[in-house]
């Protein structure tokens, strides 16, 4: 869900195909009624695109000038092609075919493969990267964990490219591609990687697309057939098809040019994957005769989001800066965005839970809220920090809603109760509507009208089912007789759409991984040289494509933005990393080639300062040392430690066991995960170091202000060699008269 609310999501079926356009605004109106001919819609961030096309679609199928069978609407995520099945259901157009370019060459792969070839597909790959593996063991090569997934990513961008193992090496020299290996090693293993597939009789997913292009290509009788069920296509994120998709495009289109693109060349970000955006901007050479329409009201975003894209855009260079879109913002004005410059790694992670906090004590929901960086390593220390502020969190990309046991128990239970027939199940007696029989089935398996204390396993399996809750809610008030089997196939059809609901919690996600998605309040950490652009961003090109990257985070904020950068990686080191250059001319205090764009005014510091804000950083003399050999350390859990890994460890063992009894039992009281307390490492590192007092303790990594305040006595007092005294009724209500309450009661979990 990315631009709509709880309560919006199943608006009423508009009952005459002019319903369909109402709402639309005049750009929108175009595209919508541009049924004939190729057409071609430039949409900027926020501009409404999805609700562009899929009333397009909806309009010409309730006109009667489509046939909602023989349109193919196809884009680059599950998710996305769940959203605009769900989007047509909801205007009239539920035949329509809305689909990823994959899923949709399996299907045809599938039917046609007895016909073309004779017997049963080939079986999908299930892991990738484990033959890949294999085969570079068979050249005996040997690949580390990174080296492994890039070599992987090397073979996928072969493949989309159509490039055959032999031809790697002088195809990524003329790409200018930085392989992980020598070339002619990767296409070595590339070469074993085909023949162990074949061998085994398996395909992956990018021989999917290869397969059934060979098919139609091959095949008239075949690509007639097709081209006979699929008359008009859509295409969605049109700058990111691959030469590979392109060609599966022509063969679906034949002579034909009822084909209607969308796409923004400003957000070009998966030119490694083979994506680029030269068969959009090349779109109205290939077909004179096209209709074009540029989207540029963003209704997602304030002036003050708007006008520091349009400045980072405005610094552009090379062919997608060419056709940017200037956005003009319908939104009110708004909070100027934050700047804050850290002077550590840590420093900025935590200064960024603080702030995240505050938002959240404000009414801002924490599901509403994005942290997004460059890389996915950079996540554990903001998972760290959130932690320990006592903030839910979850990772994009991690485990699947739908695929979380307490989810696949909560659809068995509700699809037996729709069996069942709701009435007659006794646990529904007294569950009068659908959103009651949710809440009745759900409350056996630990929903509450009101979440848990903490934000722990407990917390995360209560959100999960309140999100089922919310979305029964929504469900029926869009369709007033809907039943329960209603809901459960509405669930199905998401569950295979991995269109999930949304779950209270602030999202931690790589930028590239936030593409599609938008959020209240979005920060954009991590923004000095070396990260953004990232190091290994060499040519002009792959420079340009990190500034859209960076773009593409800015679009993502709603309302509340905020952008950050840290001197140094870690507590005590040189202070030699710098802004990035993107920011050159928009941050506060800096110059370059930066200017206002429409929709907002100069970006100013928080409160209108003219300056970034220094955020609060840890004091410190110098460089982390290790206690035992002396060398600088740079990694996080070593600097925790004040020591190497290898270096010899002072672990008293036995406090280290009562350390965690205790750590268990706060975690317990508190409804949080262990290390929502504290951490292996910040255990293991108390252990070691048996500090005596609170000055010894706070300067431990991983115990700040807050935890020291909460927990510092406890952990003192087991560090002397002492047993905690459990409180008693005297010592809670203040113990005999004129005595004050004792510090243990202060440290009650109750107060």
């Amino acid at each position: 869900m990315t631009a709509a609310t709880h309560s919006s999501l199943f608006p009423p079926v508009p009952d005459s195909p002019d319903a369909v356009l109402a709402g639309l605004d005049p750009e929108q109106r175009e595209v919508a009624t541009a049924l004939s001919g190729p057409v071609c819609v430039l949409a900027g961030a926020g501009t409404g695109k999805t609700r562009a096309i899929t009333h397009r679609i909806a309009y010409g199928v309730r006109s009667g000038v489509l046939q909602p069978a023989s349109v193919l609407a196809v884009t680059f995520t599950n998710r996305a092609a769940g959203e605009m099945r769900g989007r047509l259901r909801q205007l009239g157009a539920g035949g329509v075919q809305a689909r990823t370019f994959h899923s949709a060459a399996l299907r045809q792969l599938q039917y046609f493969w007895p016909k073309a070839v004779g017997g049963d597909v080939p079986r999908l790959a299930e892991r990738k990267v484990q033959i890949v593996a294999e085969a570079a063991a068979r050249c005996r090569i040997r690949l580390d964990r990174n080296e492994l997934r890039d070599v992987t990513g090397e073979i996928e961008w072969s493949k989309v490219t159509q490039t055959v193992p032999e031809d790697y090496a002088p195809a990524a020299a003329k790409a200018g591609r930085e392989a992980p290996r020598d070339p002619a090693e990767i296409g070595r293993i590339y070469a074993m990687y085909e023949q162990l597939k074949r061998d085994r009789g398996v395909i992956d997913f990018e021989d999917v697309l290869l397969l059934t292009v060979g098919v139609l290509q091959d095949r008239h009788d075949i690509a007639e057939t097709v081209r006979r069920q699929y008359q008009h296509f859509v295409v969605d994120e049109y700058q990111d098809v691959s030469p590979l998709q392109q060609r599966l495009l022509e063969l679906w289109l034949g002579d034909r040019d009822n084909l209607c693109v969308v796409g923004d060349a400003s957000q070009t970000i998966y030119s490694f994957t083979g994506a680029t955006p030269d068969h959009l901007l090349n779109f109205r050479t290939r077909h004179p005769r096209a209709t074009v329409v540029k989207l540029v009201r963003d209704y997602r975003s304030t002036p003050q989001v708007v006008h520091l894209a349009n400045g980072l855009l405005s610094q552009a260079r090379g062919r997608a800066a060419e056709h940017r879109l200037e956005l003009i913002s319908q939104r009110e004005t708004g909070p100027e965005p934050g700047w804050t410059e850290y002077a550590d790694e840590p420093a900025e992670a935590e200064g960024t839970a603080r702030r995240i906090r505050e938002l959240i004590d404000s009414g801002v929901p924490a599901s509403e809220i994005a942290v997004l960086y460059r890389i996915n390593a950079q996540s554990e220390v903001y998972e760290q920090a959130l932690a320990d502020a006592g903030v839910p969190y979850q990772l994009r990309g991690a485990e699947r809603f739908f695929e979380r046991p307490e989810v696949r128990e909560a659809g068995l239970l509700l699809r037996g109760a729709a069996r069942a027939g709701g009435h007659s199940d006794p646990q529904l007696a007294d569950a009068d509507d659908v959103p009651s029989q949710v809440r009745a089935v759900l409350g056996t398996r630990g929903w509450t009208p009101e979440p848990p204390v903490g934000s722990g396993a407990v917390r995360d399996r209560w959100e999960s089912l309140a999100a089922l809750v919310r979305l029964a809610e929504d469900f029926v008030r869009a369709k007033p007789g809907a039943t329960l089997g209603d809901l459960v196939a509405e669930l199905d059809e998401r569950a295979s759409a991995q269109h999930a609901p949304t779950v209270e919690g602030v999202t931690l996600a790589s930028l590239h991984a936030a593409k599609g998605l938008e959020w209240d309040a979005v920060f954009l950490v991590g923004l000095s040289e070396g990260m953004m652009p990232i190091t290994y961003a060499k040519t002009d090109e792959q420079v340009e494509e990190e500034r859209r990257l960076l773009y593409v985070g800015v679009t993502r904020a709603r309302l509340h933005l905020f952008l950050s950068w840290s001197l140094s990686r870690s507590p005590g080191g040189r202070a030699v990393r710098r802004p990035s250059r993107f920011l050159n001319g928009l941050r506060p205090g800096s110059t370059g080639a930066g200017r206002a764009g429409a929709g907002g005014r100069t970006a100013a510091a928080p409160g209108g300062a003219a300056g970034v804000e220094r955020g609060g950083a840890r004091k410190r003399r110098g460089p982390a040392r290790c206690r035992v050999c002396g060398r600088t350390l740079t990694d996080a859990g070593e600097i925790k430690l004040m020591r190497c890994e290898d270096c010899p460890s002072e672990l008293d063992e036995a406090l280290y066991e009562r350390l965690r009894e205790w750590r268990a039992e706060q975690a317990g009281q508190l409804g949080q995960p262990a290390y929502c307390v504290f951490t292996d490492k910040t255990l293991l590192a108390i252990a070691e170091a048996v500090p005596g007092t609170e000055s010894e303790l706070a300067s431990i990594s991983g115990v700040g202000g807050r935890k020291l305040e909460k927990f510092g006595a406890d952990v003192l007092t087991l560090c002397a060699g002492h047993d905690l005294t459990v409180p008693t009724s005297e010592d809670v209500s203040g113990g005999g008269a004129g005595e004050e309450s004792s510090d243990t009661s202060e440290e009650s979990p109750e107060k």
